[in-house]
């Protein structure tokens, strides 16, 4: 498997083993007690069938981090409720299902290239480059000279992706969003 971890290393995107499965952290928040020991409240995605739990661990608690063999692939088409990738290394075809992919889902275009999360030849997952480009298909008007008031507007982008622009995005536009923290960063410099 992996090396042994305690709380102290948890961060979000890690991988460990818990309760008999593979689990990816969202969410992470370390609090320090008062006369007890600190704890780290947790948000794990299961990557085997997707579901969501809240979990507190203590100061100190150990788990065992997964480590993942990755394979190169490119995001072909959604069909109903999988998702259709390419190996690179050898062309075929491969089924991932929604749930499997969780929030990755929402920044995938068609030809994006990604790495395939391997584990005991098993697929448990993607990894999506740090950034993608995606274009806006909704959007409020900005007005105009509203460029540095610091607030911003709600837009949705071309996979149904919806997230905060600032006020001088237009719809048609190219954005650059964060795939970590699903935020805007940047028009595309095209």
């Amino acid at each position: 498997m992996g090396q042994v971890v305690d709380t102290s290393g948890f961060h979000s995107g890690m991988k460990v083993l818990w309760q008999e499965g593979i689990w990816e952290i969202i969410d992470c928040q370390h609090h320090k007690m008062g006369r007890g020991g600190a704890i780290v409240r947790t948000r794990l995605r299961n990557l085997e069938n997707g579901s969501i739990v809240e979990n507190s661990f203590r100061s100190g608690e150990k788990l065992e981090r997964v480590i993942f063999d990755d394979k190169a692939a490119q995001f072909l088409y959604q069909d109903g409720e999988n998702y259709v990738f390419m190996d690179m290394d050898n062309y075929d075809q491969i089924y991932i299902h929604k749930d499997s992919l969780g929030s990755a889902a929402s920044f995938l275009t068609d030809n994006l290239e990604v790495e395939l999360e391997m584990h005991e030849g098993r697929i448990m997952g993607i990894e999506l480059p740090k950034s993608v480009e995606l274009k806006v298909v909704e959007t409020s008007p900005g007005y105009k000279g509203d460029t540095v008031s610091g607030s911003g507007k709600p837009a949705t982008l071309e996979t149904g992706f919806a997230l905060t622009v600032p006020m001088f995005v237009e719809v048609g536009d190219v954005i650059v969003v964060d795939t970590r923290t699903g935020e805007y960063l940047e028009r595309a410099r095209r």
